[in-house]
């Protein structure tokens, strides 16, 4: 990730954020105590032993911290993919192999990084970043799944909190501006000599790599995440040895991954040697799976190359799926602005695939860039009715009624769609630039600090909740309403802070 390395750490180790909810009062049992994991199978699939983590300095109060302040910058970062399909993906993935996992208390980010590099970083409290490159360089939805599963074990073994306790630093602070130098670090590891430098924490650099033991505890964590999600487990040492392969005759040139996380070949016939053991299964890839590929290729690099390459595989039956290929290609004409030939591959999936939110999306979206106002609200209705809780065709039919100054309607449709995400930032934009257009003052400045809020960014939280209450329009209800938030942003801030200082 080509993060700002100096401005973020200093911001992640400056601000002050909103105080967390309660944690559980226990952790899994194995976390805890470093006993093996339960199985029923006849092979050993006992973890090593790498010390009590009720002894490391992070608490999983501060884990949750470092994962919310990490969050916050990544939501506000240029490099980090925004595209609410691409996002959902990932953290639909991502969250079925957490259900299948042992640690059902654990909250999880999964967040994509707009880098072609092959790379895949997990950090305390949850938050897992997944390159493009990786996703691309990935041959099935299963080797996909197998990386975020390794990820996934990282995060519930505490290896990263593990490596910063190690250290014997004894301040949130200070272990704040570390976990952002190791993020930078596992982003890309160029950068993790000047991060580390900049927090104050160049004693880590030797750490910065995940130990064997840390790595097979990961491997074999993930190994029983992905058959309990329903992946097949062969994609795992498939996919490491493709990595292996492929560099071993260019060290000097490896992919980040393997920087970070050190792969040798008795770690991969160790998974080998469990897989075999392991029941054999076949998983087709998901449709999501072939049209995210497709999308990320569509929209990055010379878009001209991308329609060539897409008619080439079409013409020549290059492809798993074909509907994936019409997709992406429908996608690169629609970036290309060559709106009739992305209409004609949009009608051949209408015609030819199956049904998909993704489809009705990008015919929406069409008509829109079409400046067909009235048939892109016919096709948003239609879709919405199929796919009431897709979140990229409401954005789409809310930004629709926003362009064609129709805040009344905007509001309405995020109210009756606010229920399924309560904690989405986007939908209290969209009601903030509504209420606006009517001149709102009030609800406008409550509905961005509501957005702040969930963006992590307790202080511009407070900040609109303010120029909310000095608002003269509003009712005495909304008032009081405002007034009480306030107060309960303020006294966040104040526990926040006393949690630094203590």
């Amino acid at each position: 990730m080509k993060l700002k390395t100096i401005k973020i750490v200093t911001l992640l180790i400056t601000s002050s954020m909103f105080a967390p909810n309660l944690w559980a009062q226990a952790y899994d049992e194995a976390v805890l105590t470093g006993k093996p994991y339960e199985t029923q199978r006849s092979f050993d699939l006992s973890l090593p032993e790498l010390g009590d983590a009720s002894q490391t300095v992070l608490t999983p109060l501060d884990e949750k911290r470092i994962g919310e302040q990490i969050m916050r910058d990544v939501s506000a970062s240029d490099e980090v993919v925004q595209d609410v399909e691409i996002i959902d993906y990932l953290n639909s993935l991502g969250n079925r192999l957490v259900s299948a996992g042992s640690d059902k208390q654990q909250k999880f980010n999964f967040f994509v990084v707009q880098d072609n590099s092959i790379n895949a970083f997990a950090m305390p409290g949850g938050v897992v970043g997944v390159h493009t490159g990786l996703i691309l360089a990935t041959h099935n939805e299963s080797e996909l799944a197998s990386v975020l599963g390794h990820e996934i074990g990282h995060v519930t073994q505490h290896h990263m909190a593990r490596m910063l306790a190690s250290q014997k630093y004894d301040t949130f602070k200070n272990i704040a501006g570390i976990a952002l130098a190791l993020l930078v670090a596992r982003a890309n590891p160029d950068l993790a000599s000047g991060a580390l430098t900049t927090s104050a924490a160049v004693g880590i650099q030797n750490q910065l790599d995940y130990t064997r033991e840390h790595e097979r505890e990961a491997d074999r964590v993930g190994l029983q995440i992905l058959e309990g999600g329903g992946f097949d487990v062969r994609a795992m040492p498939a996919f490491f040895s493709t990595l292996q392969r492929g560099t071993r005759f260019s060290e000097g040139s490896a992919p980040s991954f393997l920087r970070t996380h050190p792969l040798t070949s008795e770690r991969i016939a160790d998974v080998v040697n469990r897989v075999s053991q392991m029941t054999y299964r076949q998983v087709p890839d998901s449709v999501e799976f072939q049209y995210v590929r497709a999308k990320i290729i569509a929209n990055n690099g010379s878009v001209d190359t991308n329609i060539e390459v897409f008619k080439q595989n079409i013409r020549e039956h290059k492809y798993i799926n074909e509907a994936a290929e019409h997709y992406g290609l429908a996608i690169a004409y629609l970036r290309k602005n060559s709106l009739p030939q992305a209409e004609k591959e949009v009608v051949w999936l209408k015609k030819n695939a199956p049904l998909h939110a993704m489809i009705e999306n990008l015919s929406a979206r069409l008509q829109v860039a079409e400046n067909n106002p009235q048939q892109a609200a016919k096709q948003y209705v239609q879709a919405l009715k199929l796919y009431p809780d897709n979140r990229a065709l409401i954005y789409g039919y809310a930004d629709h009624f926003l362009a064609i100054k129709q805040a009344d309607n905007a509001i309405k449709l995020i109210k009756d769609k606010q229920g399924l995400y309560p904690n989405d930032a986007q939908f209290y934009d969209v009601l903030a630039k509504a209420y606006s257009m009517q001149s709102k003052l009030l609800l406008s400045y409550q509905a961005q600090s509501e957005a702040y809020f969930r963006r992590y960014d307790l202080i511009r939280a407070i900040e609109q909740m303010e120029l909310a209450a000095k608002a003269n329009d509003g009712d005495f209800y909304q008032k009081s309403i405002v007034e009480a938030r306030l107060i309960e942003l303020r006294r966040m801030q104040g526990d926040v802070k006393k949690l630094n200082e203590g």
